[in-house]
């Protein structure tokens, strides 16, 4: 199977442990890409949610497993989130080839340096006011059970994914207003760094623009757009919507499915051995005994 190769892959907002995460979409995508360094730019694992109800399919876990493999032969760098900010204590320790960073100063092909960042400290709502956060949190993943069920209604009619809760958020003027006011101070936070620009997630909203004179990029996330920013060799950034990615890579299997063998089996995760649902040793047991129920359930 050939594979798509970048310098760098940034991928952020993933939220495991929720039904709302494309989790089999993304391992499928990151099993076709070869890079140097991996970011994982915050949320990864949504431990709000899994403290609340415990929901871990054997395809979250199959991503968790995917980027063990994948540190095994790269650089992975994990930057924690506001839901997965448990793993900020192991700040500067290294789990299963995965180190774990509070942020990077990454450096181009080109020269030019970025702030790679979650980007929950620059959100005034997470940092003063964290119960209204986690209401809104409530209020998120309500939106995107409703999404959920909405995109497997369109599916039935042959209609390709939409985001509803991208749409609805873009929507709400307090949102639009929120997500600017976001953007132009993680653009300042690089200014104030002396870099040339800022790598973030966090919003669930995809950007490459350059605000205040430096350069402003928002990986997305793998609930609403399912999108990865990657760095080319050439230093140049780009923003990649992974299902349309995804949808491509099918059709050129197809096209050419009668001149080549097949390039994977059925199940497309065989590579990766058999899953006993562990989360180790992507956490460390101390943190994984300390968030899960003694009972799970996948309902």
């Amino acid at each position: 199977m050939k594979k798509l190769r970048y310098r760098t892959v940034f991928v952020s907002d993933v939220h495991l442990g929720t039904n709302g995460c494309h989790a089999k979409d993304l391992s499928r995508l990151l099993r076709r890409i070869d890079c140097q360094r991996l970011y994982l730019v915050g949320d990864i694992i949504d431990m709000w949610r899994l403290r609340q109800r415990w929901y871990w399919p054997s395809d979250h876990n199959d991503v968790i497993r995917r980027l063990l493999k994948i540190a095994g032969k790269t650089e992975v760098i994990f930057i924690p989130g506001n839901h997965d900010e448990a793993a900020r204590q192991y700040c500067g320790l290294e789990f299963g080839g995965v180190r774990v960073e509070h942020d990077a100063i990454h450096t181009n092909a080109d020269g030019r340096r970025l702030l790679v960042v979650h980007g929950d400290e620059f959100d005034m709502v997470v940092k003063h006011s964290p119960w209204l956060a986690r209401l809104g949190a409530w209020a998120y993943s309500w939106l995107t059970t409703l999404n959920t069920w909405y995109n497997k209604l369109r599916s039935l009619f042959g209609l390709q994914y939409w985001s509803l809760a991208a749409y609805i958020k873009l929507k709400v003027k307090h949102a639009c207003t929120f997500i600017s006011s976001f953007e132009k101070t993680l653009a300042r936070a690089a200014i104030h760094q002396g870099v040339e620009g800022v790598v973030c997630g966090h919003i669930h909203k995809a950007e490459v623009r350059t605000l205040e004179g430096v350069a402003y990029y928002n990986c997305g996330d793998w609930v609403e757009s399912c999108t990865l920013l990657v760095e080319h060799d050439d230093g140049r950034m780009e923003l990649i919507d992974g299902l349309k990615l995804l949808e491509n890579l099918r059709k050129r299997k197809n096209r050419n499915a009668a001149d080549e063998p097949a390039e994977e089996s059925a199940d497309e995760n065989d590579d990766l051995g058999p899953n006993d649902g562990s989360l180790e040793p992507f956490m460390p047991s101390s943190w994984v005994a300390d968030h899960e129920p003694a009972a799970t359930s996948q309902n």
